[in-house]
Order: C-alpha cells, then structure tokens, then sequence
C-alpha cells in the first residue's frame, strides 16, 4: 500500500513538525520545499525534493514521481504587514500555488489535500470565541490569500471529487518536545522566539505594540497552541479523509488567551530572566482579541488542544530549543521585530 504524501512546506516550522508525525504514524513524507524559508536540516523523516508551488511543471513531476496518497499542503507566504506593502507576490504563491498543487492531485488521482489555513481569514471578529460559523472577512492580502486558497480547494472538491480539510490556525507556538526540531527563521516575527531572543540579549528589547486595548492588563489577547498539537492534527485530519470521512473547516486553537504581558511572565517565569521590553503604538489593524472556540476539532479530530499543554509547557519547549540548538546564532543576523502581537495567526 502507497504511503507516500506530499508535503509541501515542509522544511519550515509548522510543515517539519507536521513531517516528524506523519513519520511516527507510518506515513513517508516527502517534502517538497524551495527553502525560501524552510531549512534542510530540518528535513529528517523522508525525502526532500526542492522546487517551488509557483512551478506547475516542477509540482505535477514530484506528485507523479511519488504517487502519494494525499497532499498536505503548508508552503505559503505570511506576513501581514508585507502583504499589505506588496500583495502580488501573496496572490500569486498563496493561491496560483495552491492551485498548481490542486491540479497536480487532479491529474494523478491524489484525493486527499490537508490545506493549512489561518484565523486571519476572520478580519476583526465581534464576538468571541471564533466559531467556524464566524463570517470570514479578512482585513489584508495575507489573510484574504488564504481564504481564496480555501475556496478553491472547495470548488475542487466540488468538481472533481476531491476531498480536503481546511485548517485554520491560531498562534502556532512552541517546539518539539524532545528538542529533534523547533521554530528557526532569519526572520522571526512570533511573540515566544522573540522574547527569548531579547532574554538571550540576541535582538534589541522586545517591542509591546500596544498597552491601551480593552483587556484585562492593556495588551493585546491571543490563542496560543503547541506546534506538536498542530502537526497531529493534521495527521488525524488526514486519517479523516483516508477513512472516507468528508471534507471539513476546523479551527486549531485551545480555546484559552493568553495575553502579550502574560506571555511574556511567562517567559521570564521559565527562563528565570527578565525580558528587556518596551511599549510602543498599536499596529494599526490588530484586534484586542483572537480566541478560538476549538471544540468542532476537539471531536472531530480527537486532539485536546491545550488541555494538556499549558502556555508554561509551550515556553519551556521553545526555550529548550531556542537557548540550545540555536547557540551562536546574533542578534545581528536576525532582523528587528516588527510586532509583539501576533495578529497574523499564521502557519
């Protein structure tokens, strides 16, 4: 029996950690990965092919080559601010991608696509918890983008009876628990790896943005959940799809915010250091609040999302990671944070 699957990101933080359990649940990932972003080293439980989304000849050739069983799909641009500045590039990877690998699954008769997704495509959400009920409305390109790929993974099903789980992320956060993988980018904008690098004194003081919203200390709320809860969910969506279930819209979140301040108590709490920060002006755009209401997923997928892993869990895996195996890396290599708020919820 074919147990291939495509996975395409996978180099990168949520895709190798997505990997790493597929692997533990049988399945053979194959990365496919320009490593825009992504990092070989991190590539450990199948066989890289590197090509680009955006590539239609390169996508059909790794598909036909590797006959999978499904597509998991993670490759994505996802900055909020950069989307805003510059959107072509966001149309064009985040949704002619999408559609490139969509065809590849169409004409080599995959018919199983995992699509990771974002809270982003909600906007500014009246009323919490978000529910997949919720209306989308997104308020930027990156968010926008993604909801596009959404819909044309629904027209493919609909068409050419493909099947897909829509996963929308809230604040992807963590590491691996015994240290094998973890969340490294030149370009880090996650609210977790930048305090530990303003503690490891590897960036300047972090950057609160914003002190003034209408929660309980002034900062801005989000829903935190462990990257290893992500990559299971993924694989259990996938089961999902294999055993005849049907298509689905999931939000993966824990249900619990946690606020900039408290995240970054938290820090200090775990690591046993202060956190050099300072507060500046809100980014225009960003929500007091974006908290999920993760219980659709819960029964469906059997994933307890943050029942079990708490945000001092989460810290303490990142700063293993981070205060480890980052060991060397400067505050010089690393670019300045652009935000402490994570509004993006991205993959």
């Amino acid at each position: 029996m074919r147990r291939s699957v495509i996975v395409s990101g996978g180099a990168g933080y949520v895709g190798s950690h997505a990997c790493k359990a597929l692997a533990a649940a049988g399945f053979i990932p194959v990365t496919l990965d320009n490593l825009s972003v992504g990092r070989p080293d991190a590539v450990r439980w199948g066989p890289l092919e590197i090509g680009d989304i955006l590539d239609s000849v390169r996508v059909r050739e790794v598909v036909a080559a590797h006959r999978p069983i499904a597509v998991l799909h993670f490759a994505a641009l996802a900055l909020v601010g950069e989307s805003v500045e510059d959107p072509a590039p966001y149309w064009q990877t985040n949704v002619t991608g999408t559609v490139n690998l969509l065809d590849a699954c169409r004409s080599s008769g995959v018919g199983s696509f995992v699509l990771s997704s974002t809270c982003a495509v909600y906007g500014v959400p009246e009323v919490m918890p978000i529910r997949e009920t919720t209306p989308e409305d997104p308020v930027n390109p990156y968010g926008a983008t993604k909801l596009a790929a959404e819909w044309a993974s629904a027209h493919y099903c609909e068409a050419y009876g493909l099947k897909a789980a829509r996963l929308r992320y809230f604040n992807a956060a963590g590491a691996d628990p015994v240290g094998e993988i973890g969340e490294t980018r030149d370009r880090e904008t996650h609210l977790i790896p930048l305090a530990l690098d303003a503690v490891l004194g590897r960036r300047p003081a972090l950057k609160i943005m914003g002190a003034d919203y209408p929660t309980k200390d002034g900062t801005a709320v989000r829903d935190y959940v462990h990257v290893s809860d992500l990559a299971d969910a993924h694989v259990a969506a996938l089961r999902h799809l294999l055993d005849g279930g049907q298509s689905f819209t999931a939000n993966l979140g824990t249900g619990i915010g946690h606020s900039v301040q408290s995240v970054v108590e938290t820090v200090e709490r775990v690591t046993g250091r202060p956190v050099p920060r300072e507060v500046v002006g809100r980014r225009p755009g960003d929500p007091p609040t974006l908290v999920a209401d993760p219980s659709f997923a819960r029964r469906l997928l059997g994933i307890d999302f943050g029942l079990s892993v708490s945000l001092d869990d989460i810290v303490e895996t990142a700063w293993r990671w981070r205060s480890g195996h980052e060991r060397g890396r400067s505050a010089a290599s690393v670019p300045a944070v652009q935000s402490a708020t994570e509004a993006r919820c991205s993959p």
